[in-house]
């Protein structure tokens, strides 16, 4: 019996591409173990936490624990939007460290509209948006952003996404999230 590769998988994309339901079906598929950011970035948010500390306190725990768990010979899927350099580098940078697959999966939405419509429906947990225009309720406002123009926001991150500079996956997270699953299994190269 072969054992399974091990991998850390990064997800990207805008709010409401499906990261999070496309994660948790990667995991089992891999026997893996999903980092939820949004759900570390909460707690510290319910915990009192100002909204910008509670983002880089939970990205150092986020990357803290993916390290942990790769130790333990487990595969790890980290599940944030990877929207700044840095994140990247540094899921690139533990699977080196770690002797594991690095894969990056972009979940891809160019339609705005429905992005808004997915986040609409969904239940946010406190750091996340209820709607394009609807920011966590701990970030309206701060740093004087409260007229930023969220549309733009949304077309920044959809046309120029942080990408790795060669692989990664991109896939249209338009379609059901079990062909999703299929097409990245086949991309990653692990067969259900």
């Amino acid at each position: 019996m072969n054992p399974t590769p091990r991998l850390l998988i990064q997800m990207s994309g805008a709010p409401g591409s499906g990261k999070s339901t496309l994660a948790n079906l990667l995991a089992k598929a891999v026997n893996g173990i999903v980092i939820d950011h949004d759900l570390l970035r909460s707690f510290f948010l319910n915990s009192q936490t100002t909204f910008e500390q509670a983002a880089k306190v939970s990205y150092d725990l986020q990357f803290v624990l993916v390290k942990d768990l790769l130790k333990q010979g487990r595969s790890v899927i980290i599940d944030s939007t990877c929207n700044f350099p840095e994140t990247l580098e540094q899921g690139i940078s533990i699977a080196n460290e770690a002797g594991v697959e690095y894969v990056y999966v972009e979940c891809r939405v160019d339609d705005i509209k429905l992005l808004d419509e997915r986040l609409k429906k969904r239940t946010p947990m406190r750091s996340q948006r209820s709607g394009v225009e609807r920011p966590p309720v701990d970030a309206e406002g701060r740093n004087g952003k409260a007229d930023e123009d969220y549309y733009k926001l949304f077309e920044r991150w959809i046309e120029h996404p942080c990408r790795p500079e060669s692989g990664g996956i991109v896939v249209d997270s338009t379609r059901s999230p079990e062909e999703c699953l299929v097409d990245m299994l086949e991309r990653i190269g692990a067969s259900k």
